[in-house]
């Protein structure tokens, strides 16, 4: 048995270092604002378009600075339609909730086969990306 562990830990080391290759990004769906309100009471898809948005980055993924861009793109648009508290919630709910090493429906890069990581994408998976029209 113990001959085993070398080899396990040389396959793990393999599946952290190499990227994954040549996925397929699936369609692109929007949840609206996932596991939180799309507006108020009153108004109830005062910030929805600032959701979708944010759905659309979050399924392309990329990079960490791509999606802390994301992330505080959110809080800026829900801040401008008249929410600033809201704003701030959503961005530290984004925060916490959107990391892609989770195989979670609204994590960074869900679009993609789970797990994905923080990367930026080949021309080739833009092209993918360019395929679907970034708010349908």
């Amino acid at each position: 048995m113990p001959t085993l562990y070398p080899k396990l830990a040389a396959a793990l080391l393999v599946l952290t270092v190499v990227p994954a290759t040549a996925a397929t990004l699936a369609p692109f769906t929007s949840d609206g604002c996932s596991v939180f309100p799309d507006g108020t009471a009153s108004q109830q898809s005062l910030w929805l378009q600032c959701c979708r948005a944010h759905d659309y980055a979050y399924w392309k993924g990329g990079t960490h600075d791509e999606r802390l861009a994301a992330d505080r793109a959110l809080r800026t648009c829900v801040d401008a339609v008249g929410e600033p508290a809201i704003a701030a919630l959503m961005l530290a709910g984004v925060r916490i909730g959107g990391t892609p090493y989770l195989p979670t429906r609204f994590r960074w890069g869900y679009g993609w086969p789970w797990p994905r990581s923080y990367r930026a994408l080949t021309p080739a998976e833009l092209e993918q990306s360019r395929q679907y029209r970034e708010l349908p």
